[in-house]
């Protein structure tokens, strides 16, 4: 049986319960080390009593509702083309193991790992508050990014409908959006997403890591598997939703050599555009990845994790502008040769089209008194 003790944070070595389990079923990572802003960590240790792991509990998720009164997020980072997004959870029940969310969660005095897939935060009246913000009277319109940061047609979604409310919100004031999901739920709000496309006001980014069924499952997974991400996108592009390709996150030394599959499978799905990131390893998510590929894949652990220091400078991340998204050096640049010319060998663009902002308008509430003209 595992026992679990309190210790002051500068005294106490994190034992992790990955050496005592292995790993928990379904889920990214098995460590649950305490988040850095809490001034004790709770350590598990093995008194010898430790059941089989076949017969260790299956660890569920838990959601807990958070009501808002302000859900867009202004940034002014020179690496995003967007200054506002808008994020319906906390957390990700996904569970990449490489995500760069990871380190978010700790804000709430949770673990970036295990509670980060576990034990998630849902905005229920996120639309509500989304609502308020547009009729404010000196909002001005521009692209609305969704699944920035932890994704928001994740499992969760298909019960709690908050992205779906969110999106009904934005097509009544024909405000532009753009989403990128790992997930097939988008697939149940290909009505709304039509018509909006159909004015110029929304796009989608399908994100594919890889095309190797059994190295998705073990990086991503509660992720639909990669060939189910491609019908996504077909369906998506049959519907007139211009969709683009998310190659992300290239991992050097494991998934980099499938650039050019991946352009082409998405490209024949029905992709007009493309774009590529590489693998970020801030804060906690560096431990964790580093974590998991010593476990599920020791012989290329040495390999991946040169190549990504190499990619910054020698170090596991770069946080700098310009080269925490794509990496510098040798490496990188030849990445980026290669993905350019893909790109132009599949007819993909870098970029889709952006949403347009100039059909922005408040539609009447009830009660109010409408126009004459």
């Amino acid at each position: 049986m595992f026992h679990f003790v309190r210790m002051d944070k500068t005294r106490s070595t994190a034992i992790g319960l990955e050496r005592l389990t292995g790993r928990v079923k379904g889920r990214g990572t098995p460590r649950n080390e305490t988040g850095r802003f809490e001034a004790l960590d709770r350590v598990a240790f093995d008194d010898g009593w430790a059941e089989a792991e076949d017969d260790l509990p299956v660890v569920r998720t838990h959601v807990s509702d958070e009501r808002v009164t302000k859900v867009v997020t202004r940034n002014t980072s020179p690496d995003v083309p967007f200054d506002r997004s808008l994020n319906p959870y906390r957390g990700c029940e996904h569970g990449c193991t490489y995500c760069f969310a990871r380190p978010s969660h700790a804000f709430l005095g949770l673990s970036p790992g295990l509670d980060f897939e576990t034990r998630l935060i849902a905005r229920p009246n996120a639309a509500q508050a989304l609502e308020r913000e547009l009729r404010r009277p000196g909002y001005m319109p521009d692209v609305l990014a969704i699944g920035t940061n932890t994704d928001a047609y994740q499992p969760i979604e298909k019960d709690r409908r908050i992205m779906r409310d969110v999106l009904e919100v934005l097509q009544r004031f024909n405000h532009p959006v753009a989403i990128v999901t790992k997930g097939s739920l988008i697939e149940r709000d290909v009505d709304i997403l039509r018509d909006m496309a159909a004015l110029g006001l929304a796009t989608a980014s399908i994100s594919i890591t890889t095309l190797d069924r059994k190295l998705a499952r073990q990086m991503e997974p509660r992720v639909p598997p990669p060939a189910r991400r491609l019908r996504t996108i077909e369906r998506l592009a049959e519907a007139g939703i211009p969709v683009r390709v998310s190659v992300a996150p290239v991992i050097p030394g494991l998934t980099d050599h499938e650039l050019e599959a991946i352009l082409q499978a998405a490209r024949d799905a029905g992709a007009t555009a493309a774009n590529a990131i590489g693998l970020r390893l801030p804060r906690e998510v560096s431990e964790l990845f580093q974590d998991w590929l010593a476990r599920d894949l020791p012989g290329s652990a040495d390999k991946v994790m040169g190549r990504v220091r190499q990619m910054h400078g020698g170090r596991d991340y770069d946080p700098s502008f310009g080269h925490r998204m794509r990496g510098q050096g040798t490496h990188a640049d030849l990445l980026r040769r290669r993905f350019k010319t893909a790109c132009k060998r599949f007819g993909l663009a870098e970029r889709l089209p952006r949403p347009r902002s100039d059909l922005f308008a408040r539609p009447p509430k009830a009660g109010d008194q409408l126009s004459l003209f």
